[in-house]
């Protein structure tokens, strides 16, 4: 097989896998000194497709253990918050979360009519006493096709 060809099959082959993709972020203050660390954030499909399930995965670090909070998350479209969730930190991990490197996972089904563009999402992770212990936003893309699946989802 000669160069070319295997190019051509390797495009081909990340054309039609899903995929993977960790993506930057950015803190919300980048003065605070947050508790919870954040190393990475990576989704999965890419690209995404509405009407399909989507996770974000989220890798940080604590120096202290956690025995609690609220994960708060909102989306945004060009700015315009369209979505806002707050959920119990220990229904997603088992605490008390001990000192040291944690995932946390979000996944969300997209709604069929979710309109194609530019978004961002923000996570904050909050103590019981409503203290910011992170806040990371980072932006993602929803593209123009639906998925055949998607059609005939209810």
């Amino acid at each position: 097989m000669g160069g070319t060809e295997f190019i051509l099959l390797l495009l081909l082959f990340y054309m039609t896998v899903p995929s993977i993709f960790a993506t930057d972020f950015k803190y919300c203050n980048k003065k605070n000194e947050y508790a919870i660390k954040v190393s990475g954030v990576v989704i999965s499909p890419v690209p995404i497709v509405r009407s399909k399930e989507t996770s974000f995965t989220i890798s940080a670090l604590t120096d202290e253990p956690l025995s609690g909070g609220k994960v708060v998350v909102n989306v945004a479209y060009f700015g315009w918050s369209v979505f806002s969730e707050t959920g119990d930190l220990c229904a997603t991990l088992s605490c008390p979360i001990s000192a040291g490197d944690f995932t946390i996972s979000y996944s969300k089904r997209l709604p069929t009519l979710a309109p194609p563009g530019s978004y961002t999402l923000t996570l904050k992770i909050q103590d019981g006493n409503k203290n910011e212990l992170t806040c990371i936003k980072f932006d993602f893309s929803i593209g123009l096709f639906i998925s055949k699946e998607g059609l005939t989802d209810s």
